[in-house]
């Protein structure tokens, strides 16, 4: 037994409870926005479920992919409260409270937080304030969390903390692994664990694909590192050459500049704005071509997405999409701001079928046979069993 931190109390991980079963009581905290980092954490937590876990989603909103009606699966919302001497809501100490509150009455064998800031802190207080049971906390690093909020000066010291106080830590691409040991000097091992698809649910669909013109698709949040002007310039471009036409799936603050940059040059009515979507599986599998021009991204689940359904993509080389996507295989990576690269590429695939079909192909196999479900989960799941058990 340990003797344990908090009270002196003897506690061991309740994991070893459902040792006979394996199953895991875990508390899954992200944001609930249309980013990446709450798209995996929701995913994960659904095909946890899947797999006869017990899985509680603690957050302020409703993860936007979350069914709360999935058998397994369970919703407690942090509720902030608000007082004049608050400037700003404390969102993390309210949700370190709800935490504790949901591992105690839950019997919560651990938490898994994504993104840094401030989950881990978070979680820390909540495992520090958990008197009945070892409560240990994994965090996943999702991108931005490392590069754009732990690089900004009044935020390293407590995210470097946060890395280091964890029990685990996970990253989603070696790209990731590397710029955050790298950037805050950590020696504390980073496990790798790639991000997934389901390739059941993302499927090809050749039919929907013969119908109409060449279908182009950018997924994102809008924001600047995702480049989305460039989607329409290269589509300006491409559209010289092919009948093709630009779906934009997604919103954020460069969706207005993007909308008068298409009038601008003249190809607004051939691009729709669609706006957040809840079912890209079923969005996806009717396109041609996915664009994916970010300044960087940690790893490309869009692309992933995309390439589970046969879909070609076109990325940049930048960050851990050379994780995914293997150049001149499953897809292409081109330089980061090279419109005239990046129209070709996307030109030559809408024009040459053969070129295509071999690339969607090649693309739906990486899917299957290196990041579907059935490959990564049991990753996480023998991660969790060795957090937990450095507890006893």
């Amino acid at each position: 037994m340990l003797a344990w931190k908090a009270g002196s109390i003897s506690a061991r991980s309740s994991w070893f409870h459902n040792a006979d079963t394996g199953v895991v009581r875990i508390g899954i905290t992200c944001y609930p926005t249309y980013g990446g980092s709450g798209i995996v954490a929701t995913e994960l937590g659904l095909e946890l479920a899947n797999r006869g876990h017990e899985v509680h989603f603690i957050s302020y909103a409703n993860p936007i992919r979350l069914d709360p009606d999935t058998p397994g699966i369970h919703y407690h919302e942090v509720e902030v409260s608000t007082y004049p001497l608050f400037q700003y809501p404390p969102y993390s100490l309210a949700l370190a409270s709800r935490m504790t509150e949901v591992a105690e009455q839950y019997r919560l064998d651990l938490l898994h937080v994504h993104y840094a800031i401030p989950h881990s802190i978070s979680a820390l207080l909540a495992q520090e304030m958990t008197t009945s049971r070892y409560l240990p906390f994994v965090t996943t690093l999702h991108g931005t969390d490392i590069t754009l909020v732990g690089a900004d000066r009044s935020y390293f010291p407590i995210t470097k903390f946060s890395i280091e106080r964890s029990d685990g830590v996970t990253t989603i691409s070696e790209y990731m692994r590397r710029r955050t040991e790298d950037f805050f000097g950590i020696t504390k091992p980073i496990e790798v664990i790639h991000n997934f698809v389901n390739c059941s649910l993302y499927k090809p669909d050749e039919e929907a694909q013969s119908i109409g013109s060449k279908r182009i698709i950018h997924i994102s949040n809008f924001r600047p590192v995702k480049r989305v002007n460039d989607c329409v310039r290269v589509f300006a471009e491409v559209r010289k050459q092919v009948d093709a036409e630009l779906i934009m799936a997604g919103d954020g603050p460069d969706r207005g500049p993007a909308e008068r940059l298409a009038r601008e040059l003249g190809v607004h009515q051939h691009i729709r704005f669609l706006g957040k979507q809840d079912h890209i599986e079923r969005l996806l599998p009717r396109m041609h071509v996915l664009h994916l021009p970010s300044e960087t991204e940690a790893f490309g689940l869009a692309a992933l997405e995309a390439m589970a359904c046969g879909v070609a993509p076109v990325a940049t080389l930048a960050g851990g999409v050379p994780d995914l996507i293997d150049n001149g295989v499953d897809g292409f990576l081109e330089p980061v701001a090279d419109i005239d690269k990046q129209a070709a590429r996307i030109t030559e695939l809408l024009s040459n079928e053969t070129l295509r079909n071999r690339i969607s192909e090649a693309a739906r196999r990486t899917a299957l046979t290196r990041f579907c479900t059935e490959l990564i989960i049991p990753q996480y799941e023998s991660y969790y069993r060795r957090v937990c058990a450095q507890g006893t």
